[in-house]
C-alpha cells in the first residue's frame, strides 16, 4: 500500500541584510512550487526580530500563493501589545500563528514580563479569545531542556493542546524512534491534534551541534562521526546531509507519517535535494 501524500510545511527566518533578504527569497520562490501546507515565519530571541518577521509574514502574503503563520511569542511585550500583533495579524489576512514561550536573550535566562503572557499556554488561550486563528505550538521529543521531567513536559504540552493550539510542532530529531515513541506516549496521554516531525537538514554540523546544545537534541555518534570526518569535503557532506534527511522522512513515513515541517534556515537546496530524493521534489527548479 502506497504511503499517504505528503504535506510539506517550512520554517523561514527574517532577513537582516538586502543579501539575506535575497537569499530568503529565493528560497521562498524555489519551495513554492511544492505547495506546502503553510510557511511559518520565526521570532528572534528576546523578540528581537520582531518588526522584521512582521515585514516577511506581509510580504508572503502579498507577493505569493503561501499560507503564512507568524511565530509570536510572550518574551519583552505586554498582553496588550502582543494581543495588538494578534488582532493587526488577523485583520491583514493572517489566520496561524506558531505560539511559543520565546528563548531569552543569549547568555540571558527567561524572565516573563509583568504584565505579559507567561507561558505558551497563556499565550494559546490569549489567541483563541481575540480571533478564531490556528494556533501551531512547540513539542520536545527528547524534553525541553527546562523541564522537570518527560513526563511534566508532556503535561505541558497537553495543557496548551486544551487552551486551543491545533498542531504540534516538534523541534528536530534524528532517529526515527523518538519521533515515534514520542507521538505514542502523547496519544496515550489523550493528545489527538497533529503532531509533526521538525527536520533540520544537516548543512553545517558545527551549527546544528549547537542549536542541539541549546534545544536538548541528542545526535547519535554514528552521525556525528560521520560529519566530522566530512568537514573538509562540502560536496561529501551535502551529500551526506541529504542522505541523512531522505532516510529519516522515509523511516518516518513508513511508519505512517504524513506530514513534515523542514526548517530550511533560508536554504532551499538541500530541502529541494531531499524532497526529490523521496520523490516528493522532482519539479522543483534549481536555486540561482
Amino acid at each position: 500500500m502506497n504511503p499517504a501524500p505528503a504535506r510539506l510545511s517550512f520554517e523561514f527566518f527574517p532577513p537582516k541584510t538586502p543579501e539575506m533578504e535575497a537569499q530568503l527569497w529565493r528560497a521562498v520562490k524555489r519551495l513554492e512550487p511544492l505547495g506546502p501546507r503553510f510557511v511559518s515565519v520565526t521570532y528572534g530571541a528576546g523578540g528581537t526580530t520582531r518588526e522584521r518577521t512582521h515585514a516577511t509574514v506581509a510580504r508572503i502574503r502579498r507577493e505569493t500563493r503561501l499560507a503564512p503563520a507568524a511565530h509570536l511569542t510572550c518574551v519583552g511585550a505586554s498582553r496588550a501589545e502582543i494581543d495588538g500583533v494578534a488582532r493587526a495579524y488577523w485583520l491583514a489576512g493572517i489566520r496561524h500563528i506558531v505560539a511559543l514561550r520565546g528563548d531569552p536573550p543569549a547568555g540571558g535566562t527567561y524572565d516573563p514580563h509583568p504584565h505579559g503572557y507567561h507561558r505558551a499556554l497563556d499565550l494559546v488561550a490569549g489567541l483563541r479569545r481575540i480571533a478564531d486563528f490556528e494556533v501551531s505550538v512547540a513539542a520536545y521529543p527528547e524534553m525541553h531542556p527546562e523541564a522537570e521531567s518527560a513526563a511534566a513536559d508532556l503535561d505541558a504540552l497537553k495543557r496548551k493542546i486544551d487552551a486551543g493550539a491545533t498542531r504540534a510542532i516538534t523541534q528536530f530529531f534524528f532517529e526515527p524512534s523518538t519521533f515515534l515513541r514520542f507521538r505514542d506516549r502523547a496519544c496515550a496521554a489523550g493528545i489527538a491534534v497533529p503532531i509533526v516531525p521538525g527536520i533540520l537538514p544537516i548543512g553545517n554540523f558545527a551549527q546544528v551541534k549547537r542549536f542541539a546544545a541549546l534545544c536538548g537534541a541528542s545526535i547519535p555518534a554514528k552521525l556525528a562521526a560521520r560529519f566530522e570526518a566530512l568537514s573538509e569535503d562540502p560536496a561529501s557532506r551535502a551529500c551526506a546531509a541529504i542522505e541523512t534527511a531522505a532516510a529519516l522522512c522515509r523511516d518516518l513515513r513508513a511508519a505512517g507519517i504524513a506530514a513534515f515541517h523542514f526548517y530550511t534556515l533560508n536554504r532551499a537546496d538541500l530541502v529541494a535535494a531531499i524532497l526529490a530524493e523521496i520523490g516528493l521534489a522532482a519539479d522543483c527548479p534549481a536555486e540561482a
